[in-house]
């Protein structure tokens, strides 16, 4: 992996704020990461080496490299879905 410029890191740290959603298009390179295509996550900072630290739904850690992982933002609709989900799902466990 090629250690990014320090202005590379910020234009990532400015695309991919803290909350940022994103999912995964195509599994990692790695026999033992648990994510799948469609697998999604919590950006929760941008690193010194631009890799994104996320937290996965399923409950990993696993950082994103821009580059060399296959991933992309959720779109705004994707995003009113999953706010859909969750409000159904919190209205699901009040009943």
């Amino acid at each position: 992996m090629r250690i990014p410029t320090h202005e590379k890191v910020e234009r990532l740290r400015e695309r991919y704020p803290k909350g940022t959603r994103v999912v995964l298009n195509t599994p990692f390179d790695d026999p033992y990461a648990e994510q799948t295509a469609g697998d999604r996550a919590t950006v929760e900072l941008v690193d010194d080496l631009g890799q994104l630290v996320c937290r996965w739904d399923c409950g990993s850690s696993l950082s994103l490299i821009p580059g060399e992982d296959d991933f992309r933002k959720l779109t705004e609709e994707e995003l009113k879905e999953e706010q859909n989900e969750q409000t159904q799902d919190d209205m699901n466990l009040s009943m």
